[in-house]
């Protein structure tokens, strides 16, 4: 388990949109562990791909908790346990729905309300061949209309037609997925920079630290040139996902 001080973390990664935005609600967004992010708005929160990995000890109970893929780092089900309110939604791919039987089935392309928040599943796939592999179908990403807003988690993708025909996302959170190429930082920012959205989070981009506990070696130069390929009007957020 890893162990930070959850108030640093609401120090330098928590978003406030309302104050950029202008949004009736605030929407605020906690950044936790490589896929893991918290929201918050208008009383109701949100876990995205919650990993207990993680420190979750402070974390703020689910109304509804999202799940993008089945590897743990995606789909925890002690993680779930620790922060599922009683009886809150968990939606997840069908792929991943015999690794947590409790969880609603979403589909690519399909639109759910639940518990008061209106989530649709964008596709999630690889393009290049090869380990690990994540076809077509078998991974979500989600658009969540949280506070007025309308925030993109890619999950792992690579950036397909469903990802670059999105639109008027306030707020993005995009992988790097290193491994053979897929989504390196120049492809990454030209995905961004195709659908453009509002604000850019990069994340789920250093899978070595994830799988081992080493980090990867260039990670900042590696961030930089991500941040350096955006073009103008993307505001990017870096934020503390690792050790």
């Amino acid at each position: 388990m890893i162990r930070r001080s959850f108030a640093t973390l609401l120090v330098i990664a928590a978003v406030a949109p309302s104050a950029h935005f202008g949004a009736a609600t605030d929407v605020v967004i906690t950044p936790l562990l490589h896929s893991s992010v918290q929201l918050e708005a208008g009383g109701t929160v949100i876990q995205v791909d919650p990993w207990s990995r993680a420190d979750l000890s402070r974390a703020k109970p689910a109304d509804l908790i999202l799940v993008t893929d089945d590897p743990v780092h995606h789909l925890d089900p002690k993680a779930i346990a620790q922060l599922r309110k009683p009886g809150a939604p968990v939606l997840l791919p069908a792929a991943s729905h015999a690794k947590f039987a409790d969880g609603t089935t979403i589909a690519n392309g399909e639109t759910k309300t639940v518990a008061g928040v209106t989530v649709q599943a964008i596709a999630a796939y690889d393009i290049k061949p090869g380990e690990p592999a994540h076809p077509k179908g078998k991974s979500n990403g989600y658009v969540v209309s949280l506070g007025g807003k309308r925030i993109y988690f890619a999950g792992v993708t690579e950036c397909v037609p469903e990802v670059r025909a999105l639109r008027d996302i306030d707020v993005a959170f995009v992988p790097m997925n290193l491994p053979l190429e897929r989504m390196t930082p120049a492809a990454a920012a030209e995905c961004v920079n195709a659908f453009k959205p509002k604000v850019v989070y990069l994340y789920h981009y250093d899978q070595s630290w994830a799988g081992n506990g080493t980090a990867l070696a260039n990670r900042a130069d590696t961030i930089d040139a991500f941040r350096k390929a955006l073009v103008s009007g993307i505001e990017f957020r870096d934020a503390r996902w690792y050790p």
